[in-house]
């Protein structure tokens, strides 16, 4: 192995840098002689030059071995940085006063000031000739640059700290970038009209549309890593406004590890403009729940039930059960997990929730611990055309499910409901509200925990608006919105889910669980947000049509019912809904009819519905 690496050593390179490396003793060593006797060769007494020619040999040795223990011989000058500076000045202190302690031993003499003079000028000598080649590298990709200006991108970075240095110094160094940073925005007034790398700071957030004009930028990226998410969101916002193409680095841990750099960049997310701080869990408590114990998550590979799946396996889950009907999403699910975690015991099933045959099986062989029912039918207008499907698979897949982890004895049963079920407006929250029914009935007569978790629209998630959007401003417009006063609440997937790990520890048995969303946020605002961060002008580039309200569509959604209060939890963004009672036999026999209904395919089930979700509104 040894033999390997020293074969990989740059021979050639090392070769160069020694005899440059011994020139520079003669010269160092003759300098400062020189400049001791005022300038003059004639000045320079016969008896230094003869100790000069005696102990150069000597300095050479001393040199090589010092540089060779500090690694100058080994770094990439390309990157030079303090480090290497660090390294060059105690290297070459090092040699200097080997040159004294070895004067003094051979009863060599020089002038007191020469050892000073020595050391300065080697320590000059190799500075020069190790970041000579960085800066020829940074001369010849300017050179590089200007050849392809037309290729160019002209970037602006927000933030002259560390991030935005170590962002600079690699745009700087590297041949393959081609960003061109014209300016530097920070507010701290105190650094304003500085330079940093030669990159002037020009003024704080309030002068980033004025830069963006004066100077061209074609992008801008965000390099500040500690600010806070109202800070974070009140800048992306005067960007997004400018048109400008956003780029941000992940968070604060990639400074710390050092790990910063263009390629970390990442494209800024609608997310990053919610303005709230993101929600955090007790992984303790969450840890301490799930460790253990076998889980199964119904509809695993959907955009909810995969995100419980990773969060799930992260941890340390005795068995982990994926059952979905998509065979295509439970691969892939299945492939991320073997990845990320070798040694899980994973297990992924295809099975339809609607088949009471194929839970029984399920259950009875893998005896799950905890259930995650994240199987259903969520889009809204395709529900409203085929209602009894949304029936079907919600409401009988649910109350199937429900009755196997009951039989076979699960600890905890977590049904994912949505604020739709709040006084429906369309099939899709009618049905999920009868399965929060279905959970309460359960957890009335069955030793499990059964349970429900209620939030609203989750960004990124299949069928949301952020993918359509995304879509609709890849194909060159126009986005389309319902109506421009509509309001949603909305959660990053791994937010929601984190909160729905969370409620199943606190899960006594019975409760309905409703996740803090924060404030609404307008539909219409996200669509500019996410044309502004796409680099396009709203109403010039891309346009926003109006398409009305759809079936079943509210204005807004709601989290909870009239009827229900509201009782705190250990974690403030989980609060428990008190339930609404409801006769249970009247409602088996209305689950009854309801069964028959759908099977048959007989009329419209929506009157049904009706009588057993009163607060349910149809046209």
């Amino acid at each position: 192995m040894k033999k390997n690496n020293f074969m990989k050593i740059p021979v050639n390179r090392i070769i160069a840098l020694l005899l440059m490396d011994a020139m520079s003793v003669l010269a160092a060593a003759f300098g400062a002689l020189y400049i001791r006797f005022e300038f003059s060769f004639s000045g320079i007494m016969r008896q230094y030059l003869d100790t000069y020619e005696h102990i150069i040999l000597p300095d050479i040795l001393f040199v090589v071995l010092f540089f060779t223990l500090w690694k100058l011989y080994k770094s990439v000058w390309r990157y030079a940085s303090a480090n290497e500076l660090i390294n060059i000045v105690s290297a070459t202190f090092c040699a200097a006063a080997a040159q004294v302690i070895y004067c003094h031993a051979t009863s060599q003499k020089m002038p007191k000031s020469y050892y000073l003079l020595y050391w300065f000028l080697l320590m000059i000598f190799t500075c020069c000739i190790r970041f000579g080649y960085r800066l020829l590298r940074i001369l010849n990709n300017k050179r590089e640059a200007i050849v392809d200006r037309n290729d160019r991108i002209n970037a602006m970075i927000i933030g002259a700290g560390a991030a935005g240095n170590m962002i600079l110094k690699e745009i700087e160094t590297s041949r393959y970038l081609k960003y061109h940073v014209r300016c530097i925005i920070d507010d701290q007034p105190g650094c304003h009209g500085k330079l940093m790398r030669g990159i002037p700071i020009v003024g704080g957030r309030d002068k980033i549309p004025d830069a963006v004009g004066q100077y061209g930028i074609d992008e801008i990226i965000f390099a500040i890593p500690s600010a806070d998410v109202q800070t974070r969101k009140e800048i992306l916002d005067i960007c997004a406004g400018t048109g400008c193409r956003l780029k941000t680095l992940p968070g604060m841990y990639q400074l710390i590890n050092g790990d910063v750099s263009v390629s970390k960049l990442k494209e800024v997310e609608i997310e990053d403009l919610l303005g709230r701080e993101p929600i955090r869990i007790n992984t303790e408590e969450v840890l301490g729940y799930v460790n253990g114990k076998v889980v199964l998550v119904t509809g695993g590979g959907g955009s909810i039930g995969s995100e419980l799946c990773r969060q799930i396996a992260s941890h340390s889950p005795k068995q982990l059960l994926i059952v979905d009907i998509y065979e295509n999403n439970a691969y892939e699910i299945q492939q991320e997990l073997i990845r990320k975690y070798p040694n899980l015991n994973l297990v992924v099933l295809i099975a339809s929730v609607r088949n009471t045959n194929r839970m029984n099986y399920i259950f009875e062989t893998y005896r799950p611990d905890i259930v995650y029912h994240a199987a259903a039918h969520k889009h809204v207008p395709l529900m409203e055309t085929s209602p009894n499907e949304a029936i079907k698979n919600n409401v009988f897949g649910t109350y199937k499910t429900a009755m196997a982890a009951d039989r076979y004895g699960a600890d905890k049963f977590v049904l994912i409901s949505t604020d739709k079920a709040v006084n429906p407006t369309n099939i899709m929250g009618a049905s999920k509200r009868i399965c929060e029914m279905i959970i309460q009935m359960m957890n009335q007569r069955s030793k499990t925990n059964f349970v429900a978790v209620r939030f609203g629209n989750v960004l990124g998630s299949n069928g949301s608006v952020i993918p359509l959007f995304k879509q609709q401003i890849a194909a060159g417009g126009p986005v389309t919105v319902t109506d421009p006063n509509i309001i949603r609440y909305f959660m990053t997937i791994p937010e929601a889910v984190s909160l729905v790990l969370q409620a199943g520890a606190y899960a006594q048995g019975g409760e309905i669980f409703v996740l803090d969303m924060g404030k609404p946020v307008k539909i219409l605002d996200l669509a500019k947000n996410l044309i502004r961060l796409s680099g396009y002008r709203v109403g010039e580039d891309i346009e926003i049509t109006f398409t009305g309200l759809r079936p079943g569509e509210k204005m807004y959604e709601e989290l909870l019912m009239d009827e229900e209060g509201l009782k705190k939890t250990a974690n403030k963004m989980i609060f428990i809904g008190r339930p609404i009672r409801f006769d249970q036999a009247v409602f088996e026999k209305q689950l009854d009819r309801l069964a028959k209904e759908v099977k048959q395919e007989t009329g419209d089930v929506r009157s049904l519905v009706k009588e057993i979700v009163e607060t349910y509104h149809y046209e």
